[in-house]
């Protein structure tokens, strides 16, 4: 059965680092929304006057948020659809709070849960300092409105459930702290790789 993946969480956890590994050894598909979004979301908010590196204000959400999310979707629907095991990353903030969101998803292209494996996996880290810490090493311009607003960025990094009709063993909770390890990415391939 062809695999739906969502490696979810807040910026700085390691979600892309995790679900290109997994994606390099596994060869499937990997769309990252930062990636796909991010051309339409400079040239957006530059015409719009505003940072083209911003990600994150009000402003950036307004203008851009759905646009990113559509982009990505369309394009991992469309591999989904081949048959090809599709690995997705963003945060998806929103979208897990819709119960009904993942099977509209999924209808697009004519699937349904009953045929398509969607597994997810909430990346995090043990504590805020972390984040912080990551954000800072990995000196993105698009993470400046993050540390210049930590107090209220950092409110994003709360635990999260998705709302979504998936088993309880369909969902991993996997806290990312300390080094990527064989032994971390071993764990996550049992898990994307387990069937019901």
């Amino acid at each position: 059965m062809r695999k739906l993946v969502f490696f979810l969480g807040g910026a700085g956890a390691g979600k892309t680092t995790l679900a290109k590994a997994l994606a390099r050894r596994s060869h499937a598909a990997l769309f990252d929304m930062d990636t796909l979004s991010r051309p339409a979301a400079e040239a957006i908010m530059s015409l719009s006057g505003l940072d083209p590196n911003d990600r994150d204000s009000p402003l950036y959400k307004t203008r851009c948020r759905e646009l990113g999310y559509r982009l990505t979707m369309d394009a991992a629907l469309e591999n989904i659809e081949l048959g090809t095991d599709t690995y997705v990353i963003g945060p998806f903030t929103k979208e897990t709070e819709d119960p009904s969101w993942l099977e509209n998803e999924l209808s697009r292209i004519g699937a349904s849960l009953r045929d398509v494996d969607v597994k997810v996996i909430f990346v995090s880290l043990s504590n805020d300092s972390l984040y912080r810490e990551r954000i800072r090493q990995r000196g993105s311009a698009l993470d400046a409105w993050k540390l210049d607003n930590w107090d209220e960025f950092s409110r994003s990094l709360v635990p999260r459930h998705a709302q979504w009709p998936l088993p309880e063993a369909s969902i991993l909770y996997f806290d990312n702290s300390g080094e990527t390890s064989e032994d971390k990415l071993a764990l996550l391939e049992q898990f994307v790789n387990h069937s019901e």
